[in-house]
């Protein structure tokens, strides 16, 4: 079992650490690779996208992080990546489709946003049991103690290790400049991370709503099909121009 150091106040210096990276990232990855494809999603993100981006973001944040404390019976504010990334997605995509916008936009998201969480992740392991983001007690080697004598799964840096390696894959393909790094990266995005995401939850504490499913599992599971419906819609409308006269 490894015994971890850990102060509620660690979150706050890994989530300006996740944000410093997001915006590094993002910086480093636009002059790279994304100038061109950054260019055509300005032509169509305009204010109101953005505004409904940021507000999705922010309900989607608080409402499903506050829920896991009300779930338990204590009423408190708190946020969550996986609930910002849901809410930022119904909404811009209700936006986009009033609009009539139908081309993928969030690419210059993704390498932000999977490097941020892969750093941010350590700052909900140091922060402790008040955190409420901690793991079920098992006997593996790799245990943490976080404070009261109980080993438990290191979820946190499960999820920080896939979203790195998803991180890594990303990069890989925009080198290369692979298609579905370059045209559906943003879906690729939502489905690996609802799918790992879905995979962890099974091993938090957190009261469930159906079957053995929190509501976690649910906001993953949309996650990993919008992914999938987006990508075949844009694979079937790849194979529509290219039988185009």
């Amino acid at each position: 079992m490894i015994a971890v150091p850990t102060n509620p106040h660690y979150h706050l210096i890994f989530d300006g650490l996740a944000w410093a990276t997001g915006l590094s990232v993002g910086i480093t990855l636009y002059r790279w690779r994304l100038k061109e494809v950054t260019a055509q999603v300005a032509r169509v993100a305009d204010g109101g996208y953005f505004a409904s981006l940021v507000v999705g973001a922010v309900i989607g944040a608080y409402l499903s992080g506050s829920f896991t404390f009300w779930g338990q019976g204590v009423f408190a504010l708190a946020h969550s990546v996986a609930g910002a990334l849901a809410g930022a997605i119904v909404t811009v995509e209700l936006y986009k489709l009033a609009r009539g916008i139908r081309q993928s936009t969030g690419i210059v998201f993704v390498g932000p946003f999977a490097a941020g969480v892969a750093v941010g992740r350590w700052g909900c392991l140091f922060a402790g049991l008040p955190d409420q983001t901690f793991g079920v007690p098992t006997s593996l080697p790799w245990a943490v103690d976080l404070g009261d004598g109980i080993g438990r799964h290191p979820v946190e840096i499960y999820e920080s290790a896939t979203m790195a390696l998803f991180f890594v894959a990303f990069v890989l393909g925009l080198r290369v400049r692979a298609d579905w790094a370059m045209r559906n990266g943003f879906y690729w995005l939502a489905i690996v991370y609802g799918a790992q995401r879905f995979a962890w939850e099974f091993l938090k504490p957190y009261p469930t709503l159906i079957g053995p499913f929190n509501h976690f599992h649910l906001m993953c599971a949309g996650l990993v099909a919008y992914g999938v419906a987006m990508i075949a819609r844009s694979n079937a409308s790849e194979r529509k121009a290219a039988q185009a006269p």
